[in-house]
């Protein structure tokens, strides 16, 4: 990727559609876009009706163009963006025109980079772009659109700024030690590390939740044969996708499909019967079923529970677990009554609202989905981790009596970290601080 040159790509999916949007950006992207459209003036944010022409002159498709004049676009770049024809063919020989007439093909996330390099977004508003196209459920949706506007970046930033001051502190007693600054005692700076520790374990509680609200939480649904599983899994899906029949061992394959649980995304997986098999392929899937029940973030252990308890085959496996007792219309026989499960009929839909909301709960670990400030990611989770790790040695340099050097080494490792959250790390910033609230030098 090269700054200062401009770029042109197809904005909208690839297919056939009443319209497709391609864009261009950069110092040139007027000019360019001139020399391919032929049409009236494009002035700032009007739309401008004209035509695209070839090399020949003849005409590829009749378009809407719209000039954004830069910062006031989403690049920050002068913008112009040309709406044609959605077919597959006059969407790539639009492109082919602008890219003719001096721009270059954008590379994958070019656009959205150079809105974070010209500060229109910071690094968590431009990971969440994609969150926002990529969303499942409304529930996804709207924490995506939180990220957009800013909720993760901003709360990054203000646990920076609260450690910037405890910072400043001890890098002003160590660079100025003649000037009259009297350093804060241990308690004091202990105290407003644990306000920003305090601050990170807020953000680092959304980490699970953001992984299930973008990736969908993978609920595999165990159990013996004939238990019930294929019948489940078509019952939430609300449509017949795997096959159900009495014969034992009928799944020998794992299913996978997604739903939308209460603006949850569930990846379910329908798995074979747990059994001792001496068929080589049920073998098989057997072998794939326990994999999968190892890498769940939720098990539905699937039971008859119109028989009494038999084999558990899910318990003791270290990942949280649900009991369904399937077959409730049967009857739930007697000897099930000190377990704490719940009681479902695939046949009637007896106890699939209080199945789904027992899952939600699972899942979040008893907390909810609802009023997230906003969900962490991975990349998110491991600079919130080292900062934590970071702070908590700083505690220990304190603890120990250790010479401010060493504690602030910590600090500013701590620093960086928060500033990479959103993309920002500027020892400017602490002097800045240093100045502004001792007055050196004055």
């Amino acid at each position: 990727m090269i700054r200062g040159d401009t770029i042109a790509a197809i904005a909208s999916p690839a297919g056939t559609g009443a319209v497709a949007l391609l864009r261009i950006s950069g110092p040139q992207a007027l000019s360019v876009a001139v020399l391919a459209f032929q049409g009236g003036a494009l002035a700032p944010r009007r739309a401008v009706y004209g035509r695209i022409l070839d090399a020949a002159g003849q005409m590829i498709d009749s378009v809407v163009a719209t000039f954004f004049k830069g910062p006031a676009s989403f690049t920050g770049e002068d913008t112009v963006e040309i709406g044609c024809h959605g077919g597959v063919l006059v969407t790539r020989r639009v492109l082919d025109a602008i890219l003719r007439c001096g721009a270059r093909m954008a590379e994958p996330g070019e656009f959205t980079q150079r809105a974070w390099l010209n500060g229109k977004l910071d690094l968590t508003q431009a990971e969440a772009v994609m969150d926002v196209i990529s969303a499942q459920t409304d529930m996804a949706l709207r924490a995506a659109q939180r990220q957009l506007e800013g909720a993760i970046g901003r709360r990054a930033l203000e646990l920076r700024d609260g450690l910037l001051g405890v910072l400043a502190h001890v890098e002003a007693y160590i660079d100025f030690p003649e000037e009259d600054i009297s350093p804060d005692t241990g308690e004091v700076l202990r105290a407003g590390i644990l306000q920003v520790l305090d601050g990170i374990a807020r953000l680092l509680s959304t980490a699970d939740q953001g992984r299930i609200l973008r990736e969908g939480a993978r609920t595999v649904l165990a159990g013996l044969p004939n238990a019930g599983k294929s019948s489940l899994l078509n019952t939430l899906l609300g449509f017949e996708r795997a096959i159900v029949s009495e014969v034992p061992g009928t799944t020998r394959d794992t299913i996978e499909e997604v739903i939308n649980l209460r603006g949850i995304p569930l990846r379910l997986v329908d798995t074979a019967g747990l059994r001792d098999s001496v068929d080589v392929i049920e073998r098989e899937g057997v072998a794939r079923s326990r994999r999968m029940v190892e890498q769940a973030d939720l098990v539905l252990e699937i039971v008859d529970g119109s028989l009494p308890p038999g084999e558990r085959v899910a318990a003791g496996l270290g990942v949280p677990r649900l009991l369904v007792l399937n077959k409730a219309d049967l009857g739930i026989a007697a000897c099930w009554g000190s377990e704490e499960g719940i009681a479902v009929s695939c046949y009637t839909g007896e106890g699939m609202d209080r199945l789904a909301a027992r899952m939600l709960e699972l899942l979040s670990g008893g907390h909810g989905f609802t009023g997230m400030e906003a969900a962490v990611n991975a990349r998110h989770k491991a600079c919130l981790e080292f900062a934590h790790r970071s702070l908590i040695a700083a505690i220990a340099q304190l603890d120990a009596g250790a010479a401010p050097e060493f504690v602030a080494l910590d600090l500013r490792e701590a620093l960086n970290a928060l500033g990479d959250i959103a993309g920002r790390t500027d020892t400017e910033d602490l002097l800045g601080e240093i100045f502004a609230r001792f007055c050196i030098g004055k």
